[in-house]
């Protein structure tokens, strides 16, 4: 991990984390962040691009360089976010497991919160590892409004027992913005203004992306 990120993050004693493609990072990511870390007194919330999404591997997805750039873009101006590459520089596939044991070596005395939306919550019985990473961090599910889990979570109860007290839900207005509909949009060459922050349209704008989407 990068020296001056781990400097500053030492000092924390609830950590969130936030993984993802971020192909391309917008508000409801930073809306989802921000409400975790006040809703459940997170020191610092730590962005991690993935180099390798292991999920997406028949899509193409943006040169990790850029997406992490979107990302630094977009938290420059919240002394609580922090931006980390080791998800980009680790070789081979990003897998949650693998981030959050090098974080606890890291950090083996801070709590752990990995921050996901509930659309991901509905796969990780397919993660690798899915129960190490309760055990590993406390997992907060974000969802948009009058999104159904409840089945689903039901299901991660009863084969993982641990996530029972290491599981909590987030209803985020927000998230109803995704990086699908953003890339959607730009490729039929319609507004995202208000979607993402304006710093990180231009940079979207400057590089071409996702225009033949």
């Amino acid at each position: 991990m990068e020296t001056s990120i781990k400097k500053t993050l030492s000092s924390a004693k609830r950590l969130g984390i936030m993984g993802g493609t971020f192909d391309p990072i917008h508000y409801g990511h930073l809306v989802a962040a921000e409400t975790a870390r006040v809703e459940l007194g997170l020191d610092y919330v730590l962005f991690i691009p993935a180099g390798e999404p292991p999920h997406k591997k028949k899509l193409k997805i943006t040169d990790a360089e850029l997406r992490f750039k979107m990302v630094e873009i977009s938290i420059k101006n919240n002394e609580y976010f922090k931006a980390s590459r080791i998800e980009i520089n680790r070789k081979g596939p990003s897998y949650t497991i693998d981030t959050l044991r090098e974080l606890h070596r890291f950090f083996p005395k801070q709590d752990l919160f990995f921050i996901t939306g509930t659309d991901a919550m509905m796969d990780i019985l397919a993660w690798r590892q899915p129960e190490e990473i309760f055990k590993l961090a406390k997992v907060i599910s974000a969802s948009r409004p009058g999104y159904e889990s409840q089945k689903h979570l039901a299901e991660i109860y009863s084969k993982f027992p641990i996530s029972k007290n290491r599981l909590y839900q987030l209803e985020i207005p927000a998230l109803a913005i995704s990086s699908s509909y953003i890339r959607s949009r730009i490729g039929n060459n319609k507004s995202v203004r208000y979607l993402l922050p304006d710093e990180v349209i231009k940079l979207i704008e400057d590089n071409k992306l996702y225009v033949n989407v």
